[in-house]
């Protein structure tokens, strides 16, 4: 589709995105477009485990005994599980090529939560092993089976945990030339794009170069070019 008829989903006129929680489906603006919130910053010592050696050792062995007791021994061995301080808002993360567990150092803080997340993304894992190269769904029919398996058969696909979500300053504010709305954004928009809500009043959902949005301000940086 050509860039100029991309358009541009309400904004929330807070001035404050999230980075986390917030659905590009809907249109709406998430974080720095490919960079995950975990990639920022580093997990305070406190939230660390206590003894992180001996608990992921134990953590370790309880997940390659299941994987043996379901006919994964093959790829038990190759299990690692870590604690991962980059990770803020998710529980855990599976790596199925390094055969990889990572786990919230906030879990620490939810104790009856670390083995199911550690069954969830074991789950991950055991549900490639058992399609072998072929490409499944991350949370398909392949992984539901797998956590009936392991013994999480009510599992979601989402924790509900409480962890905070990183948010970031916007410093760009663009507003439509026709009904004058604002919309704050984190990085400079690099593509045409249009005030939505007039392009469907206007012109029947299409782009429309009349609703293009201008840039107002850049906060912290120099004034736009007239």
């Amino acid at each position: 589709m050509p860039l100029l008829r991309q358009l541009e989903f309400a904004f929330r006129s807070t001035g404050i995105l999230s980075a986390v929680g917030t659905d590009s489906s809907r249109g709406e603006p998430v974080g720095p477009p490919g960079v995950s919130p975990g990639e920022f910053g580093a997990c305070p010592a406190s939230k660390m485990p206590a003894s992180p050696t001996a608990e992921t050792a134990v953590l370790l062995q309880n997940a390659r005994e299941l994987l043996r007791s379901l006919g994964a021994a093959h790829i038990a061995g190759e299990l690692h599980v870590e604690w991962n301080s980059r990770l803020k808002t998710a529980a855990g993360r599976a790596d199925c090529r390094q055969k990889l567990i990572s786990l919230n150092p906030q879990l620490v803080e939810h104790p009856t939560e670390i083995d199911r997340t550690l069954r969830h993304e074991l789950a991950h894992i055991l549900a490639q092993f058992r399609a072998g190269r072929r490409r499944i769904p991350p949370h398909g029919v392949e992984w539901r089976q797998a956590c009936v398996d392991l013994g999480i058969a009510d599992e979601k696909r989402c924790h509900n945990l409480p962890f905070p979500a990183r948010t970031y300053a916007a410093r760009f504010v663009y507003r439509c030339p026709n009904c004058r709305h604002e919309f704050p954004r984190v990085r400079r928009v690099r593509r045409a794009v249009a005030c939505l809500a007039c392009c469907r009043k206007h012109n029947g959902g299409e782009f429309d170069l009349r609703f293009r949005l201008r840039l107002l301000t850049s906060i912290g940086l120099r004034p736009p070019m007239k």
